[in-house]
Parts: structure tokens; sequence; C-alpha cells
């Protein structure tokens, strides 16, 4: 008998809660946010008129509406100033009784403007060992350092790149596939593509010293630094911020230009505060804004590979490294015979 008072008085009360509004609100059956000038892309150029539709009319104390990673303002006017590109969401925060509902809207932001478009001029070439399946190529000084691919084959390497000797070479294990490199702090990283694994290697023995795990990322394919972050991509649209210290994923950029993504993003190389990011399977290099993702320049280098060897394993340009000439870098490719050094000229 005492259970099924119980039970009883369970079902008044959520009766009588139900009659009260004290049932769970729904935000989106409240309110809506549209935007009333609606457009199928946005630019960092825009702002965007908001309003609120009050459903129900309940009783609004306060209204905020933010930018996914950017401002925040009570203004039903709100700039994409600065904003990332790619999907970003914006909220608005209402205040009504001493409760927040939040309702929100999807856009897609792109670049500003149309990238500019570069050209080459080779000023020099060294050999290189065609039976590297370069994945990494980075300077340290007049040291070039390099990561290989192919399982039982993968290495990470120490070359002279006048000559293109290996000056000292250490094999990854036979279950790891090698991919991109950076150095910093007198360290080097390197990842594996579908290992979920980066090693860390001491930059002057290339002694391994630790390993890490990735995050929300898919895989690893590109890394560089801006001397405080790590970046890295992961074979799509994406460009990972990585915490130095615990190479932690904090956050991400994704690469727009003013009309799309550009995804297979690949080999990274920091030059002058700009992510130099090879396409996989395009004889291009995206110049990218760290910031927000926008390719401001595109380096068209068509035809470098009809100046190496030839051969069946022959693969695609893959490979850039900066020694802080301006406006130099150095090139090559998966199995290419030659390292190019080239001169970035704006068409």
């Amino acid at each position: 008998m005492i259970r099924s008072v119980k039970f009883l008085s369970l079902i008044t009360l959520s009766i009588l809660l139900t009659h009260c509004g004290g049932t769970p609100k729904n935000a989106n059956e409240l309110f809506s946010l549209e935007i009333k000038n609606p457009k199928k892309v946005y630019t960092s150029e825009d702002v965007i008129s908001l309003s609120l539709t009050n459903k129900k009319g309940t009783t609004i104390d306060a209204v905020t509406y933010a930018l996914q990673d950017g401002s925040k303002t009570p203004e039903s006017q709100l700039a994409l100033t600065n904003s990332k590109m790619g999907k970003r969401t914006i909220t608005a925060s209402i205040s009504s009784n001493g409760e927040v509902f939040e309702v929100s809207k999807e856009i897609t932001v792109v670049a500003s403007q149309a990238p500019k478009s570069y050209g080459y001029t080779i000023l020099e070439s060294y050999p290189h060992d065609i039976h590297a399946y370069t994945q990494g190529l980075e300077f340290k000084n007049d040291t070039l350092y390099e990561s290989t691919g192919q399982y039982k084959q993968s290495s990470l390497r120490k070359t002279q790149f006048t000559t293109g000797e290996v000056l000292q070479k250490v094999a990854l294990d036979n279950q790891y596939f090698g991919e991109g490199i950076t150095i910093l702090n007198q360290q080097i990283f390197q990842l594996t593509w579908r290992e979920s694994t980066g090693f860390i290697y001491n930059l002057s023995n290339l002694e391994k010293t630790g390993s890490f795990v990735y995050g929300q990322s898919k895989q690893g394919w590109g890394l560089c630094n801006d001397s405080t972050r790590i970046y890295k991509s992961d074979g799509t649209q994406k460009i990972w911020t990585l915490n130095p210290e615990t190479l932690a994923e904090e956050n991400y950029i994704e690469i727009y230009t003013n009309h799309s993504v550009i995804d297979n993003v690949n080999e990274l190389e920091w030059v002058d505060g700009k992510i130099y990011a090879n396409i996989y399977q395009k004889d291009a290099i995206a110049i990218v804004n760290p910031m927000t993702g926008a390719v401001e320049g595109v380096i068209n280098l068509k035809g470098l590979q009809n100046q190496v060897t030839q051969h069946t394993t022959l693969d695609v340009l893959n490979g850039i490294a900066y020694k802080g000439e301006p406006n130099i870098l150095y090139v090559t490719g998966k199995n290419w015979d030659k390292l190019f050094k080239i001169e970035i000229v704006e068409k």
C-alpha cells in the first residue's frame, strides 16, 4: 500500500509540474534566429544582420549574439572581421526569468579575396635519393632533415643537401608509415600516417626520446611550427594547432579560397608568418593565413616533376623547406632524384 501511495504521488506531482510549466523548455520551440541578409557564403568583410523571433511571447531580459571562436555583442549587427574560414556557428543567448536559452545558425565563411598567383624559376638542382619517399623536409641551419614514408621503408634522415649524402638515418619500425616533421626547441617531431602516433627525437643525435598520440585529427600528414606553436595537417581541409609541450590538439583552421574549400592538405612549412601547404596530388603550394585559414596565394609548380628522372615508382611533389632566403624554397617529391632550389615569382 505504501508503494502504491508513493507511485500515485509521483504521478500527481508530474501532472502538476506539467500544468505549471515545470517541464524543460526547448529553446527552439520558444525562439528562432534569422539572418536578414542571407547568402550562400560570407567573408570576413561582411556584417550580418540578425533577428530573433519570439514564438511564444516569452519575456526577454537580454540577448547576446556570438560568433564561434569570435566576437560577442548585444547588437543585432555581427561583424565577421578576422573570422576563421569554414563552417561557423552564430549563437543567440537569451536571458529570460533567470534562465538562459540558446538558438543558433550555421554559416560558411570563405576568403574575401582571390589568392595571388605565383610561378617559379629554378635556381639550382641537387642530387636526392631516388628511393626516398619524401614526406617531410626541414632545414636547421644548413643541414636538411627529411622524413620518408612507405611501410618497412620509413625513416628519419639527416642530409647534406648540396650532395644528397645521407649523414645519419633512423629507420622506423615496420608497422609505421613515416610522415611530416618539424624542428622546435632542439627536438624533431615526426608524424606517422594511420598509426595515430608521433615520435620525438633529440636534434643533436637523432635519439628517440618520446612519442605522442593524436587527438581528434584523423591521420598524420604534415608538420611545421612558428617557434611557439606546432601546426599539423591530417589530409583534410584542417590544420590543427598543437601545444608544443603536450602535443595536444588545441584548435584548428579550415583552408578556403574565396570560393571553395581546399582539402588533401599535406606537407607544411612555416615561411615568414604564413603556412605553405603542399596540396596532395596537385602541383601547387597554398599560402595560408595561419589565423583564419584563408588562402592568400597559390604557387603553381607545374612542370617541375618533368625535370627529374622518370621511373616506375616516381610519385607526386611533396617536400617544402625554407632556409630564410627571401622568396626562395627548396622542394622535392616522392622518389625524385633531385632537390630544387626555386625562386617564387608573382605572376
